[in-house]
């Protein structure tokens, strides 16, 4: 098949684009820093990961292979038991979201699902989807979700099986719900713990906390249920994807055999791409832990640098512990547009990413919110 020479123009001029705007993202987390050019020869082959990669599938042409070791990755960086664990290769954080609040569905039909004011949109999309009825619990000023708030909606609405929707680094201000306090909650409410269903959004700060010396309560040690992570994110992939990652256990509510790929299938999707499964097994390759200790530092290192700029002029920030992403007041209109800045109510942040490489990639922006904040 042969492109015209107007396509192939078209083509040209928005490569032209792209090149021009790849580091631009500032005030959005997808890093920058890849290099897939290894796997380019694998995109001319058609190929799907259908079904469950720990089974054999009457599809040949997958990469359960390369899955089977992402899964057994991750479910070590989460400290979950490698024989205990289940998960698969998303279309990214929403997909996750879903399939954990569906696992959760399943296990509490009557459960209500509780999430703060801070959490990702795609939450009422999920709970819309599911029929599940969701109750929204106020934040406190940092972003965190208000325990006592959240205890008194669940005394209130009666719940026995309630299902906790936690942020591991809110999308506007980065703030991580406390595992530990959000059991507490429900201990001191007399719930036990096999009645309630703890879901870790950690789309961004997932691959931050594994790596940092103080970690706030996050993985399954710590006593979540599920966790989802964006791999387009803090790892940088040309596509959107993720990860999600359960307890086996859970699976059995929702499992299904399907005759005609011979496979069972657990997943929101079914046809998944295998491409960014490779995608996923290239980058654990290529970065030891100590190289992502590195990685996060650095990152870490250059918010504060950020956050101590914006201050040294008497603007007030945000910042949580164990996060990259510095809020600030919103600037006026034609500075968040010109800099593509995400807003929300009074908030604007930037986030420092693995390809910035010092606070002189943010001179710019920074002269700009400056002027216009001061």
């Amino acid at each position: 098949m042969r492109a015209s020479k107007k396509t192939l123009q078209i083509l040209d001029n928005f490569w032209e684009y792209c090149k021009e705007n790849q580091y631009f993202n500032k005030g959005y987390p997808e890093s920058a820093s890849f290099d897939y050019s290894p796997l380019f020869r694998f995109f001319q082959f058609s190929m799907n990961n259908c079904g469950d990669w720990r089974t054999d599938s009457n599809y040949a042409l997958n990469t359960f292979s390369f899955e089977r070791e992402v899964i057994h990755y991750f479910s070590n960086l989460f400290s979950l038991p490698i024989e205990e664990s289940w998960g698969y290769v998303t279309n990214g954080g929403t997909e996750g979201n879903l399939f954990a609040c569906y696992i959760a569905r399943s296990l509490f039909p009557t459960g209500n699902l509780y999430c703060s004011d801070q959490t990702h949109y795609s939450v009422l999309k999920i709970a819309n989807l599911l029929r599940i009825n969701l109750i929204e619990i106020p934040s406190s000023a940092n972003g965190e979700i208000r325990y006592d708030l959240l205890a008194r909606s669940i005394k209130e609405h009666n719940d026995k099986t309630p299902i906790i929707f936690a942020n591991i680094g809110s999308t506007m201000l980065g703030a991580i719900d406390n595992i530990n306090l959000i059991q507490n909650a429900l201990s001191n409410l007399g719930i036990p713990r096999q009645n309630y269903f703890l879901h870790a959004d950690a789309a961004l700060s997932g691959m931050i906390l594994p790596f940092v010396d103080n970690p706030n309560p996050f993985n399954f040690n710590d006593g979540i249920d599920s966790i989802a992570i964006s791999g387009h994110k803090m790892i940088g992939m040309p596509i959107p994807c993720g990860i999600v990652l359960t307890r086996q256990r859970f699976l059995n509510t929702i499992s299904k055999h399907i005759d005609y790929i011979d496979s069972l299938d657990h997943t929101i999707s079914g046809s998944r791409n295998a491409h960014s499964v490779l995608m996923f097994w290239y980058a654990i390759q290529q970065y030891s832990v100590e190289s992502w200790k590195k990685r996060i530092r650095h990152c870490l290192n250059l918010a504060k640098c950020i956050e101590s700029k914006l201050n040294c002029f008497n603007i007030k920030t945000l910042r949580n512990r164990n996060s990259i992403t510095v809020a600030f007041p919103k600037p006026s209109e034609n500075v968040w547009k010109k800099h593509c800045l995400a807003t929300t109510n009074n908030w604007s942040h930037l986030i420092a990413l693995p390809h910035h490489q010092d606070i002189n990639c943010f001179s710019g922006i920074l002269s700009d919110i400056i002027l216009d904040l001061t």
